[in-house]
């Protein structure tokens, strides 16, 4: 039993070795490329374990089909308008698989590392496409990178690259070198005193409406003012010549009238004085005092001549 401990275990080895060297597998993101004494023989694009010839005869090459990522170098373009940028892009591609392509992949190129050099050099010409727009178009809102984007993928694809399929390209930077950084500085700086210079300009002359506008109504109003004060001051001027002629017909009256406003006007506060009742108007305070013809109080003693207010007066004072 001992003896056959060794054979077992010299079977399990040759067992293993020949599994070893006659399968091989195949994950799901991978294609395999069967060669035969050096020359395709056969594209395996099925998950899982599969048979080949031992040794030498068969040897298997597996490709990765996910995507793959490539970037370019910062290349030095000149844009359409004279300006001289560095733009750096890259590619996403993976391996074609359709037809024959995968064995003529694995032919022109072996491996994906190999293909990756020879895209990023075809990579790094088509870049130049950004020459065709100017810098402007590049930059700010509504810019056209996208479109550049385009133009270069399809600069790639026309290059009918053997097995390689691109997928899409982006610009990842566009850079400007400090010549023209500070060119485009100055020019913006420019590009924002004269903008400002225009919105100075605009704010100015809406600021002078504005003040037009102001004084047109101000004078309007002042008119209106004026016209309005004016038609008061005459209906006034109607009423009062109205009224004088009224108390011109009542001379008795205006004067008691006026007798009443200067006593009401002596009255108000609280000032303490000492008159006499017997004049005018103070005689109203007398209850007992004698009434003329028009049932009027007269004072008992008058006014001499030059001091007691005449009819006139007493209307001008009413």
């Amino acid at each position: 039993m001992i003896r056959k401990i060794p054979i077992i275990i010299a079977s399990i080895i040759v067992v293993v070795l020949v599994l070893f060297n006659t399968t091989y597998t195949v994950n799901f993101h991978e294609i395999a490329i069967l060669t035969r004494f050096g020359k395709p023989a056969g594209i395996e694009r099925n998950a899982g374990m599969h048979l080949k010839a031992p040794l030498f005869i068969d040897q298997v090459a597996k490709l990765d089909t996910r995507l793959q990522f490539i970037e370019s170098p910062l290349e030095t373009v000149l844009t359409k308008d004279g300006q001289q940028i560095l733009v750096q892009a890259y590619l996403l591609w993976r391996v074609d698989v359709t037809a024959d392509a995968p064995e003529q992949f694995f032919v022109s190129y072996g491996t994906l590392e190999a293909a990756g050099k020879e895209l990023g050099t075809h990579l790094q010409g088509a870049v130049r496409a950004i020459g065709g727009y100017s810098f402007s178009e590049l930059i700010g809102q509504g810019s056209k990178i996208a479109e550049a984007e385009t133009a270069i993928l399809g600069d790639l694809r026309a290059t009918k690259l053997v097995g390689v399929d691109p997928v899409s390209v982006g610009i990842s930077q566009i850079v400007l070198p400090p010549k023209t950084t500070i060119a485009v500085l100055r020019r913006m700086a420019a590009v924002q005193e004269t903008l400002a210079n225009l919105e100075e300009s605009k704010g100015n002359s809406e600021a002078e409406s504005i003040k037009s506008q102001a004084s047109s109504s101000a004078d309007t109003i002042r008119l209106f003012a004026a016209q309005w004060a004016a038609e008061i001051e005459a209906m006034g001027n109607e009423e009062s010549t109205r009224y004088y002629q009224l108390m011109k017909k009542e001379t008795d009256l205006a004067i008691f009238l006026s007798w009443l406003d200067t006593l009401k006007a002596s009255l108000s506060g609280s000032t303490t004085f000492v008159t006499d009742l017997n004049r005018a108007p103070f005689h109203l305070l007398d209850l007992s005092e004698s009434t003329g013809a028009g049932g009027i109080p007269q004072p008992k003693n008058p006014y001499i001549s030059g001091d007691a207010p005449d009819a006139a007066a007493a209307k001008g004072n009413r």
